[in-house]
């Protein structure tokens, strides 16, 4: 079953899993998403974080979607969104989604 995530979603190629119950409803669920390693993400630039910074203005920046904070959190392996414009002046990873390549030597 599709539930219909858009294709901007973290969620959009999770795969699904189905539970059913003793009723024999059946349950659709989204399996695990794994994050991937940081590194595995190809890096198109770095970020500074400024005094008042919110990750959604940043995602909106760099990446044309406010909504694609969570592109930068798995980037930067962070679990809390927050933790990335806390501290003034931390460097954030801008990167490609996973599975696009960069350019070498860009």
């Amino acid at each position: 079953m599709n539930l219909n995530f858009p294709p901007t979603s973290r969620y959009a190629l999770t795969p699904t899993a189905s539970f059913v119950r003793a009723d024999g409803t059946v349950v659709i669920y989204l399996k695990r998403r794994f994050v991937p390693p940081p590194e595995n993400l190809a890096l198109l630039q770095w970020h500074r974080v400024v005094q008042g910074e919110r990750l959604d203005n940043i995602a909106a920046k760099y990446l044309g979607d406010p909504e694609q904070f969570w592109r930068l959190c798995d980037a930067n392996r962070a679990l809390r969104p927050e933790e990335l414009t806390e501290t003034i002046g931390k460097p954030l990873r801008i990167t490609l989604p996973e599975g696009i390549p960069g350019v070498p030597h860009a």
